[in-house]
């Protein structure tokens, strides 16, 4: 395509935009919603995805200890914890040392329970080799003579890959929605640039215009639709994410756990965005040529 033609064809893609003023700002305004709420959503399902893997890798099984198990009984169930299969450390931990963590994390009014008061227990903490592992070990350790109770801290992540199940089922739905909405009201907006122009098109066809040079600037308009739609969640979505990590990343670091760095994670959401609003607003273009334009 020679470069006046392409010339040609934008000057034409960005008259329609001025001349259809307001169903273009309702195009534009449709892609724009749809892709802010479409930034959020995978912002938040990758993080999602980010912390549940942080999660399944710090897994342990917690093997609290009956009260009045003696030392040499302890030790004992320790050698027998170590022995395990698929067991990499144990770790033993005092119920006064368990109670201390518990006020760390809750406050100074746990510090009540002392002496016979503290209703923990003295507990192994198991690491395994492989964090799919350990519901297996806690099951063998719950067996084992003198103990308790053996939790699996999985049941975290089990937690949490529930919630990320169901709010990518709604997400998913939601956001198909709206890209049909965006489509629609793009291809609604070429429809009237294709009515208001069709005796120009018809003069075009009779001086030997190509269906593809006809079709060209419609084409250009809904990917221009797209993508000014994608500008303002970008900016939105790239300076609210830098605020959620920021002000997040410490307390979560605390805790083992992290969030996406921002620089080629919003690079890519950016770039994610900005291919979905040019594909809708081209999209928008072709319903509307098939529909209408009868070339």
């Amino acid at each position: 395509m020679k470069t006046r033609t392409i010339k040609r064809h934008l000057d034409d893609s960005f008259k329609s935009l001025r001349r259809n003023g307001w169903m273009s700002v309702a195009a534009v305004s449709a892609v724009t919603v749809t892709l802010l709420l479409v930034g959020i959503f995978f912002a938040m399902i990758f993080n999602f995805n980010k912390i549940s893997k942080d999660i399944e890798n710090d897994v342990h099984v917690r093997v609290m200890i009956e009260r009045g198990t003696t030392t040499q009984q302890k030790d004992q169930l320790q050698k027998k914890l170590e022995k395990m299969a698929s067991v990499k450390d144990v770790t033993y931990s005092s119920r006064k040392k368990e109670l201390n963590k518990v006020v760390g994390s809750y406050g100074q009014s746990f510090k009540m329970f002392t002496g016979d008061d503290n209703p923990l227990y003295d507990v192994y903490t198991v690491s395994t080799t492989k964090p799919t592992q350990t519901i297996k070990v806690a099951k063998k350790a719950k067996q084992l003579k003198h103990v308790y109770d053996a939790t699996y801290g999985g049941n975290n992540a089990k937690k949490l890959f529930s919630v990320m199940s169901g709010v990518r089922r709604w997400g998913i739905g939601f956001t198909i929605l709206l890209l049909f909405v965006a489509v629609f009201l793009i291809s609604n907006t070429i429809r009237i640039t294709i009515l208001s122009r069709r005796d120009e098109i018809g003069i075009m066809r009779l001086v030997g215009a190509t269906n593809s040079y006809i079709r060209w600037p419609f084409l250009l308009e809904g990917a221009w639709t797209g993508l000014l739609g994608v500008v303002i969640p970008i900016l939105v979505v790239d300076i609210g994410y830098g605020w959620v990590y920021r002000h997040m990343a410490i307390s979560m670091a605390s805790a083992g756990y992290s969030l996406l760095k921002p620089g080629m994670f919003l690079f890519e959401l950016d770039l994610t965005m900005a291919v979905i609003g040019i594909v809708i607003g081209a999209l928008g273009s072709v319903i509307s040529m098939r529909r209408f334009l009868k070339i």
